[in-house]
Formats: structure tokens, C-alpha cells, sequence
């Protein structure tokens, strides 16, 4: 193909080129003489804080959005990307950080959504797609029927589906935007050996990751966008402090900044016997959250721990147990109850269930504290949006303004809006379900300050997360979840990644939810 050159001193040669691009909307600069170049066969990393520019550039090669000025060349070729068929007929591929799929629709049918195979009369041949996509679900290794509706599948489950999705077109660019945050360790193993399939087959890969240890470990090079602009190219090789610095501006002097408190006071948020039935049930969960202490729940994906959350807060019912917050009994399954008692859930879909995305910020900040803020049935909106200034100044939100739509903020920002609601809520104790997936390095260190300030304050929270060195690095003490019960807690010198695991597999009969800092309830066990 005409155009083609050498991408650099190994070779290999360039197959995309972003050239001095620029985007802007109402207020917001969010792209500013970007340059990015990706050669065949690499996986070039693009690192940055949430609101640098990331999302807005992907967007721009997937036929979201078009540059105001600058080029995008495919082997060296300009080309005008106007909407994601141009995208794939170019064959430029990308995973969003966001599901994309059809609920309604089935796994095959989302899989091959627009392509579907077709027979000689023009009909979809459903079983030559069921068994494509059979064939890719298997290379995904997700053991699931192409049959299954998309909405009976776990968040790890979709996103496996997404990536089958991206595989089914053969693509020569391939765009992953934070593909990991929602798998676990096993499945991102699985995808890690999937990229490397494709690098070696002369793909180019566009990996963004908030998970700086994933770029040694799978990068080539690395490109840092900082407020809009590309700061820095540097090989994958890069330390990770150095790496923060770029992506930041400034250093981070501790990760994990948890200041633990001094001793945990009485029982603020109290489980009993917790238990529903079915697939995704959980059986005789009990604990207990003192006020001015973080607890950890870690476990698998699938181990309940998500489950139990919705139905401490009143989402979903539950058969047996009761929940008590500062001595009272809740109502099943009534939010409101929850709330009134001083009960808040930051959930782990943001977009779905935190957020209401076509609302401007001032609304989604408000939104726990609108019973406080009437007045004879009316709103004091003077007042909530005195509320929202505040506590968007407090989280540093990147925003122009309150009247901004929630769904235009990066992912976290959004974040932020979630857990700023419930600052505003004045929440006794909070429910953090996987809070910094899909954010920042330096984001991260500010909810977790949040998290300190909470506690200081004499709130508990209860924090949910797939990432151990978090759960380990900000949690008092750490419950593990395994196939639907608790396995055990875990606290000081006993909490460590090895023993987390260990209960995470424990199978369900030695389950006993009792303390086992001594590791004494794992003997008799055959789990390693």
C-alpha cells in the first residue's frame, strides 16, 4: 500500500499515525495538538490521569467523534473516520471502557451485531454465527452458551464478550480501553495471552491501563497525555514512579494513604444470617463495621460480594437475616429506609446504576439530600447548588460547570460525582463497590483521602474490590467471600495477597466466616 514507511530502528512499520489533533467542546479543550504513532505488531500503552484526553481520543479512531484540526493516517495514508462502520471497514477495532452490547439480544447475536452470516435466500444462518461465535468464545475461554441473553451474564462475563466481539473482526488496529478493571487475575492472564497472540500476528495495539504494572508486562512503548497534550513517548521499560510523574506532574509520595485509626469504635453497621437463594445467592453472611474503620471484602468474581452490598442497601431482597445500622433493623428491600438510617452504596456500575447521565452535575449531586432540601413539596435549588459547588471544589472535579451532563465527564470524574453525592447525604456508613476501577493513580489517592476523612469523622465504610494491593493497603480488616459465604477475616501481619487467596478458593463447606488469623480454619484443607 502506497504510504507505508518504517516505523522505527526495529522495522516494524507504522500502520497508524494521530497527528497534531485537536478537540474542543463547549468550555472544555480536550484535545491539544495530540500526537500518538503505533507500528504493527506492538502494544503501545496510552497513560494519563481521567480528563486527559484519553476517551476523547479513542473516540476520535473508533468514528465518535472528529478531530477540529490535525490527521489521523492509516500507513500513512489520511483517512476520514466518521463513524464506527468507517472504523471497521478500515479495520480499526476498539473495546470501550463502557459495555456496548444489547442486553435483549444473545451473546452470538451481540457478538455479530450488523454482520450477521447469511444464507443463500438472505436470511441469518444462526447456526454458522452460534457456531462462530462458539469458536471465539472459546478463544476468549468464557464458558457460556452463545445462546445466553447478554443481560443474565456477570460485569467479568461482558466484558469477555466484548473482547470476542473485537476478535470477530479481524482487525489491524486494535484499541482496549481498560479491558482489566473488571476481570480477575486468572482471566486477565487469559487476555494478556490473547494480546500477545495478536502483537505476534502484526497487529497494533492501542492498551490504555490505570494499572501501571500491566505496562511492563505487556507494553512495548508508552505515550502520557497530561491535561490534553502529549507530554511524553518513553519505552514500556519506564519505572513506575517516573511514569505517575509524567501522567500527573507531580509525585505521589505513598499509594495507598490509609491513616488507621488509633481503635474502632462501637458497631455502626451490624450483618446476622444474610442469605438468599439462587445462582447468585449468598448464605449465612454476618459482620460487623465499626465506626472510624475501613473493612475490606475481597473475593472472586462471582463470590457474592457485590450481591451482598445491594442487599445491605436495600436493592435487592434477601429470604433470611437481618441488617442493622447504629441498633436499628432495616426493612428489606427498601432503599429509602437504608438511606434515612445513614446508609449510602457507591455501586460498581457507575454509568448504570450511579449515575443519571443526561442530568447536569448539580442534580447528580443532590440527589440523596433532596428530601432535606424541600420545603413544602418544593426544592431550594439555591441551596443544592450552593451544596454542589462545594463539594465539587472539595473532589476537584474537572468540569465547566455544573450544568454540565454527567455522561460528558471522564470515567473519574464520575466517579467522583457518585461518592460526592453521598458526602453531601452526610452517610454513616458508606458502601464502596470497586470506587477507583477505570481511575486515575491520582484520582485513586484522592478517594482514598476521601476514605480517611470519612473515618476520621467517625463514619465506617465497607470497601468491595477486585484489586488486593488496595483492599490490603486501605482496610482495618479484610473478609473474604468464596462461592457465596465468608470464608474468613483477615487482619495486621495475617492480611497478605497469599492468605486472601487461599480463602478466595476455599470451597464452600469450609467456608465459616470465623476469624482465622491464626490459619487454623484452613487446616484439613486441600487448597493450596
Amino acid at each position: 500500500m502506497t504510504g507505508v514507511h518504517d516505523g522505527g530502528p526495529d522495522g516494524r512499520r507504522e500502520v497508524l499515525r494521530v497527528a497534531a489533533v485537536t478537540k474542543s467542546f463547549p468550555g472544555v479543550r480536550a484535545l491539544d495538538g495530540v500526537d500518538l504513532a503505533l507500528r504493527a505488531g506492538e502494544v503501545h500503552v496510552l497513560l494519563g490521569e481521567n480528563g486527559a484526553g484519553k476517551s476523547t481520543l479513542i473516540k476520535m479512531l473508533s468514528g465518535a467523534h472528529r478531530p477540529d484540526t490535525g490527521r489521523v493516517l492509516l500507513d500513512g495514508a489520511p483517512v476520514d473516520i466518521r463513524s464506527a462502520q468507517d472504523a471497521e471497514r478500515l479495520g480499526i477495532a476498539t473495546i470501550h471502557q463502557e459495555f456496548t452490547l444489547v442486553p435483549e439480544l444473545s451473546v452470538a447475536e451481540n457478538i455479530f451485531l450488523g454482520r450477521q452470516p447469511r444464507t443463500r435466500l438472505g436470511l441469518v444462518d444462526r447456526r454458522a454465527m452460534r457456531s462462530r461465535a462458539a469458536d471465539l468464545l472459546r478463544r476468549v475461554r468464557l464458558d457460556v452458551s452463545p445462546a445466553a441473553p447478554v443481560r443474565e451474564l456477570g460485569v467479568a462475563q461482558l466484558q469477555m464478550v466484548e473482547i470476542a466481539k473485537a476478535l470477530s473482526l479481524d482487525a489491524r488496529v486494535l484499541i482496549m480501553d481498560e479491558p482489566t478493571a473488571v476481570l480477575t487475575a486468572r482471566e486477565v492472564d487469559t487476555l494478556f495471552g490473547i494480546v500477545r497472540e495478536l502483537r505476534a500476528g502484526g497487529v497494533g495495539i492501542v492498551f490504555i491501563t490505570h494499572h501501571l504494572e500491566e505496562i511492563a508486562a505487556l507494553g512495548d512503548r508508552v505515550t502520557v497525555l497530561r491535561d490534553g497534550r502529549s507530554v511524553a513517548e518513553v519505552p514500556a521499560s519506564t519505572a513506575e514512579d517516573e511514569l505517575i510523574r509524567l501522567m500527573v506532574g507531580r509525585d505521589i509520595a505513598e499509594q495507598y494513604p490509609r491513616v488507621r485509626p488509633g481503635a474502632a469504635g462501637a458497631p455502626l453497621l451490624r450483618v446476622r444470617g444474610l442469605t438468599r437463594r439462587g445462582p447468585r445467592g449468598f448464605r449465612e453472611v454476618g459482620f460487623e463495621v465499626r465506626a472510624g474503620e475501613v473493612v475490606g471484602l475481597a473475593g472472586l468474581v462471582g463470590a457474592g460480594r457485590t450481591e451482598v452490598a445491594r442487599a445491605l442497601f436495600g436493592v435487592d431482597r434477601y429470604e433470611a437475616g437481618t441488617v442493622e445500622v447504629d441498633g436499628q433493623v432495616l426493612a428489606r428491600g427498601d432503599v429509602r429506609a437504608a438511606m434515612r438510617a445513614g446508609l449510602g452504596l457507591v455501586p460498581e456500575d457507575r454509568k448504570g446504576q450511579g449515575l443519571l447521565l443526561d442530568a447536569p452535575l448539580s442534580d447528580n449531586l443532590t440527589l440523596a439530600r433532596l428530601e432535606r432540601d424541600a420545603r413544602g413539596g418544593f426544592v431550594d435549588r439555591r441551596a443544592q447548588r450552593r451544596a454542589a459547588a462545594s463539594v465539587a471544589e472539595r473532589l476537584k472535579v474537572r468540569m465547566s460547570g455544573l450544568e454540565q451532563p454527567a455522561r460528558t465527564l471522564s470515567g473519574g470524574n464520575q466517579q467522583k460525582i457518585v461518592i460526592g453525592k453521598w458526602l453531601l447525604a452526610d452517610v454513616r456508613l458508606l458502601i464502596l463497590d470497586e470506587p477507583t476501577r477505570g481511575v486515575d493513580v491520582g484520582a485513586k489517592v484522592e478517594i482514598y483521602r476521601l476514605v480517611n476523612e470519612l473515618t476520621a469523622a467517625g463514619c465506617g465504610v465497607l470497601m468491595i474490590s477486585s484489586d488486593l494491593p488496595e483492599v490490603l493497603g486501605m482496610s482495618d480488616r479484610v473478609l473474604v467471600m468464596s462461592q457465596g459465604r465468608l470464608a474468613g477475616e483477615l487482619s495486621g501481619e495475617a492480611a497478605t495477597q497469599d492468605a486472601v487467596m487461599e480463602l478466595a478458593l476455599t470451597p464452600a463447606e469450609f467456608g465459616g466466616g470465623g476469624n482465622v488469623n491464626d490459619r487454623s480454619a484452613m487446616e484439613g484443607s486441600d487448597v493450596g
